[in-house]
């Protein structure tokens, strides 16, 4: 875009001169310009031209700088497209590495006193505190938008505005034990539960419950499978604050529950906390487990397949998505040479393929993620978060996890269905009000 910026006002100058020079000269004595002016006028356009070339990506931007926050992981992925983008532009990158842990406090803390960066690394679900904080400005993507996940940029949308230029995403899915129970994904919890039980294993499914404490977030692609979304989305795909969770659907995830669980068929238990599960799975005593893909490591050795979460309630199982990505500072002294940056560098499928090399997560740009999917552990990852939905990014999520996670674990400890999930509603809904 800058070259054609450049031939354009080189071309439009001159063309201007042309027009401009020749002011006292009678209209009527205007002739045609000899071959030899336009040779000229031609050969000072071309010349104009060739400069812009040769200076474009070299002093264009020569004296400014944009500083960028990351951790660990990514900083030398990011440095070495800011190293690109030094050479091609002139201007100065400066990486600070942080603990990831430290990133959204110390943002919202620092940019408003001049201090922050122009751009850090960081998780969707940080967006509403960044927005509400004032900290954050909108990224302007353009027609790249066609080339990355949907689901990526609907969770780094925030009122219909994007906000941030995602890189990676990452979603549980239903982990089966081939050796068990082969590779074919089965299409509901009834099949998958049948598969199981022939398998011969202890159980025909395991999942954690984080214990007696509950665990929506593991458990949601099963609720969503029955048209209960924790909150409602608008048409943009930005959250709002009407709980979606209540009514019939909600009543009926709850029964669910209740039927499976420690009073019913005892597939889904309290006892399973995150080490339990993992346990059990790895040992062979359950072919099934929802997880998401850093208990990879835990199954070394096994035969594996990974496919989309199984409906329990008869439509799909949209399972949460987090996706990172890299936020642009309200008060960025340069915010057209970072958004330059984000798009035409880290936006790239170099500045991916380098990111996801970095620190391997599903990429967030398509064909960086249709590329590394043919890892079918990898893809079947992709798959599910496909499927699945952003959790929700809205100050309001930090009021629902205590109420919801422990009406789940009371539900599958035994409680009654209807009533302990209507309870959580009423108390969830006069938290939020």
């Amino acid at each position: 875009m800058r070259k054609q910026l450049a031939t354009a006002f080189a071309l439009g100058s001159a063309l201007l001169i042309a027009s401009c020079g020749g002011g006292d000269t009678d209209p009527a004595e205007t002739t045609e310009p000899t071959e030899a002016a336009v040779e000229e006028t031609t050969a000072e356009a071309t010349a104009a031209e060739t400069t812009a070339e040769e200076t474009e990506g070299t002093t264009d931007a020569a004296g400014q700088e944009i500083v960028i926050w990351s951790d660990a992981e990514r900083e030398e992925a990011i440095k070495e497209q800011a190293q690109r983008f030094m050479d091609e532009t002139g201007a100065t990158v400066t990486v600070v590495q942080k603990n990831f842990e430290d990133l959204r406090n110390d943002f919202i803390a620092q940019v408003p006193t001049g201090e922050g960066p122009d751009i850090t690394v960081g998780a969707h679900d940080w967006l509403g505190a960044l927005v509400t904080a004032g900290v954050v400005d909108t990224v302007d993507i353009g027609d790249m938008r066609a080339a990355f996940e949907p689901v990526a940029l609907e969770a780094m949308t925030y009122d219909g505005q994007l906000y941030a230029m995602p890189y990676s995403l990452e979603a549980v899915a239903l982990i089966q034990n081939v050796d068990l129970v082969g590779e074919e994904a089965p299409a509901t919890w009834d099949e998958m539960i049948q598969k199981g039980l022939d398998s011969g294993a202890e159980r025909p499914f395991v999942i954690n419950t984080a214990g007696e404490t509950g665990d929506g977030y593991t458990m949601y692609g099963f609720q969503t499978s029955f048209g209960a979304p924790v909150f409602v989305q608008d048409e943009s795909g930005s959250y709002t604050t009407e709980v979606g969770m209540g009514g019939d659907e909600g009543r009926a995830f709850a029964q669910w529950l209740y039927d499976n669980g420690m009073a019913g068929e005892g597939y889904l238990s309290t006892t399973v906390d995150y080490d339990i599960n993992n346990e059990l799975f790895a040992s062979g005593q359950a072919p099934y487990t929802v997880a998401g893909p850093w208990v990879i490591p835990s199954y070394e050795g096994m035969n594996l397949a990974v496919n989309p979460i199984p409906s329990a309630g008869g439509e799909t199982a949209a399972p949460f998505v987090g996706v990172q990505g890299f936020f642009l500072s309200s008060q960025s002294q340069n915010p057209l040479l970072a958004t330059d940056f984000l798009v035409n560098y880290l936006g790239t499928e170099a500045g991916q393929r380098a990111l996801y090399e970095a620190d391997p997560r599903i990429p967030a740009l398509s064909a960086i993620a249709e590329e590394v999917s043919s890892d079918p552990i990898v893809g079947g990852f992709l798959a599910s978060s496909q499927n699945g939905v952003p959790m929700p990014s809205i100050p309001e999520m930090g009021a629902v996890w205590d109420f919801w996670n422990a009406a789940e674990a009371q539900i599958i400890a035994g409680a009654d269905p209807v009533s302990t999930w209507d309870t959580m509603i009423e108390n969830l809904t006069a938290e939020l009000g």
